[in-house]
């Protein structure tokens, strides 16, 4: 009987392709919609293939390997959080106790 039901065996795993996780598929591929685009303007505009080209893949180049460098070395969450921890002051400083002071005891449920 347990044979007619099949098992998801990875439903909360993070979406892995060819080495890169979760989010870092996405800024690979927007990145490179953003050089084909750019790819598109430069050669419409007039600028010669043979500066074109070495531009784009050398673009290219360093878009891929930056993108494979923060997924191995961050993982699935670990650039967010990175980025969060940053954005937290080292210390806070306060002048006055006023702040502590004027707080009310507020009950809100809890014994």
């Amino acid at each position: 009987m347990a044979s007619i039901y099949q098992i998801n065996k990875g439903v909360n795993k993070p979406i892995v392709f060819k080495g890169l996780k979760a989010q870092y598929i996405a800024y690979l591929a927007v990145g490179l919609v953003l050089l084909l685009i750019s790819f598109a303007v430069l050669y419409i505009s007039g600028v010669s293939l043979f500066i074109v080209l070495p531009l784009i893949l050398s673009l290219g180049t360093v878009l891929f390997i930056s993108t494979f460098r923060l997924s191995h070395r961050f993982g699935e969450h670990g650039l967010m959080k990175y980025l969060a921890r940053r954005g937290l002051p080292r210390s806070l400083k306060f002048r006055s106790r006023r702040l502590f002071t004027t707080l009310k005891h507020v009950n809100h449920g809890r014994s």
